[in-house]
């Protein structure tokens, strides 16, 4: 066992030195800081827009959906197009589909946009309410909201990635270190158990720490978005009450049973049992953002019922 020991300690070890020349001889010989500052952002900008192109285009084939043209819904364009008017924008493409729920969302951006609306809404939203989602969903696309959040990824999975990179060697050391610990102590499957060990899955716990506040960091902008979407699409509209009454029949249709949804669906986890659990929505609680419409509605006079069964 301690042959053994040692044997896990010299490679771990030996690797970790290697690593270490190899990250000394880039750090050496990189190039201009400005230079390379460029070329990553350059990098994560381009990445980070593929992604967003080809997850769209994933998306589009995965859903049982398909685009509609005007000819077929003429109502539905029209609508849109009195909408983008106000809003100064092209008219986006629509699917319309029968989706696992009854569900809205936008991808792309204005005038390259797309809204994929649930069949079902139709059957159950007023005019006047079908009007307050195609503005909440136009003002997503004016905004740019998926494409913002799909590069936010990016850069901080890119950050994530360069202090991976830096902890490498340390990472490959301390395991060393551990294992052979655990080994020469005669208990070799307890190596995270002794303090060297410990440290190591510090180190582990530091990275997972960075995707963790990556994605709260993310997932609070998206709430945010979320209201100014709701904020939009009432200055659009006029109708702060239709909006309301919209996200309440969606939410009583839908009836979701997981926790955390699709980063599109329009409405959120009132009933979520933790409260951290809200922390890694993308959508903030409805009952907040209803009550934030009522109080826009009660400033300009309207009727602020809205019924919440």
């Amino acid at each position: 066992m301690a042959v053994v020991g040692a044997v896990l300690l010299v490679g771990y070890v030996g690797t970790a030195i290697l690593a270490y020349w190899v990250l000394t001889v880039l750090w050496v010989t990189r190039p201009d800081p400005t230079a390379t500052l460029i070329v990553v952002v350059i990098t994560v900008i381009v990445v980070g827009t593929l992604s967003y192109a080809f997850g769209t285009r994933h998306l589009l084939a995965r859903l049982d959906a398909e685009p509609i043209a005007r000819e077929r819904a003429p109502t539905l364009y029209d609508q849109a197009a009195t909408l983008c008017e106000r809003m100064g924008a092209d008219v986006p493409t629509f699917y319309v589909g029968r989706l696992a729920t009854p569900n809205a969302f936008a991808l792309g951006g204005i005038g390259t946009g797309v809204v994929v609306l649930d069949r079902s809404l139709f059957g159950f939203l007023t005019p006047a309410e079908l009007d307050a989602i195609l503005a909440h969903e136009l003002a997503h696309l004016e905004g740019h909201d998926g494409f913002v959040r799909t590069l936010a990824f990016s850069v901080g999975e890119t950050l994530t990635g360069f202090l991976s990179i830096v902890l490498f060697p340390a990472v490959l050391s301390t395991t060393g270190l551990a294992k052979a610990w655990a080994w020469f102590s005669g208990r070799p499957s307890a190596w995270t158990q002794n303090p060297v060990g410990r440290f190591r899955r510090a180190l582990d716990g530091m990275i997972a720490f960075g995707l963790v506040a990556l994605t709260l960091a993310v997932n609070a902008h998206s709430r945010r978005r979320e209201f100014a979407a709701d904020d939009r699409a009432t200055d659009v509209t006029g109708d702060p009450i239709a909006l309301a009454r919209a996200l309440r029949k969606i939410e009583r249709a839908s009836q979701p049973t997981w926790a955390v949804l699709s980063p599109f669906y329009v409405h959120s986890d009132d009933d979520t049992e933790y409260p951290i659990q809200r922390w890694f929505s993308t959508h903030p609680d409805l009952d907040e953002r209803v009550e934030r419409l009522r109080e826009k509605a009660s400033r300009s006079g309207d009727d602020i019922s809205v019924r919440h069964e």
